[in-house]
């Protein structure tokens, strides 16, 4: 172990410097997860009594460290039930990043079959896109590329039938029993329709809908891109990674999903969603009288 320097009787050495950073990173993460929710002031509540106990601890108070060490004891298993959705959430964005994510990879490494091409033909998606905005009629695909998402599609109707502008119209169409909720759309096919995904927790401009919102949880928690038709305004808009492009042209969005499906990084052509928030406080500015 290299030591580095000393401050009076503790001894700073690399690995504690790389010790200490990782933590900070590692709450860092865990603020971001739950800023904007009530779980953070529950952390907050559990670090302050950690903190509290650790001090009582170092001072040898052993009446208050009995007590705050039995707290502590108890409280990793409430921890973990109250904080049930957000570890689930954490290990989800884990395993999105991880390359053992991709089932091609998987199926290579252990010789089940061999790697089916990703990119097939996107011309009904967006001939499908062009007639649903046309007709303000509101659509929802989730467009992936590395996973069928077997998860979220048994949450509605398996269909497992070849991609056409008639199937998704005829789907998303307001008398259909399907059109509430997603189409899942893998390797050319609808692997099921009237999905439910999960809705994003953080806060977004009021001129995204449920659609929106919804597009934008499930970006957050998988690697994929989503298809969002208004159903208000009849615009397009294509979600990734939590971030999203609004009211899309069909040349831009033809191109996006070529993109995306032939493995290009198209991550920072999306914007954040508070550039949307901010653009529209900039819209609102006091208009100026004359005396």
């Amino acid at each position: 172990m290299t030591l580095l320097f000393k401050i009076g009787f503790l001894e700073i050495s690399i690995v504690n410097i790389i010790d200490i950073t990782l933590v900070s990173l590692l709450l860092y993460q865990v603020y971001k997860l739950l800023r904007g929710s009530v779980a953070i002031k529950i952390f907050l509540g559990f670090l302050s009594i950690y903190l509290i106990y650790l001090m009582v601890s170092a001072l040898r108070m052993e009446l208050l460290s009995i007590i705050l060490g039995q707290f502590m004891g108890v409280g990793v298993i409430a921890a973990i039930i109250i904080f049930a959705p957000e570890i689930r959430k954490f290990l989800l964005l884990i395993g999105k990043t991880s390359f053992l994510s991709n089932e091609n990879f998987l199926q290579e490494l252990l010789f089940w079959k061999k790697r089916e091409t990703q990119a097939f033909n996107i011309n009904p998606i967006i001939e499908a896109s062009k007639s649903l905005s046309g007709t303000n009629t509101g659509a929802l695909m989730v467009i992936s590329r590395n996973s069928e998402l077997k998860f979220y599609a048994e949450s509605g109707d398996i269909i497992d039938a070849q991609v056409s502008k008639r199937l998704l119209i005829s789907i998303f169409n307001k008398y259909s029993p399907l059109h509430d909720g997603a189409v899942i759309i893998y390797n050319g096919k609808v692997k099921a329709a009237r999905c439910i995904l999960p809705v994003t927790e953080r806060d977004i401009p009021a001129q995204f809908g449920l659609r929106h919102r919804a597009a934008i949880g499930m970006s957050e928690t998988t690697d994929t891109l989503v298809l969002i038709v208004s159903e208000e305004t009849g615009q397009v808009s294509l979600s990734k990674n939590g971030k999203i492009l609004h009211n899309l042209s069909f040349q831009e969005l033809r191109e996006l999903l070529n993109d995306y499906l032939t493995g290009a990084d198209i991550d920072d052509k999306f914007e954040p969603i508070s550039i949307f928030e901010r653009s529209k406080l900039k819209k609102i500015t006091p208009t100026s009288t004359s005396a």
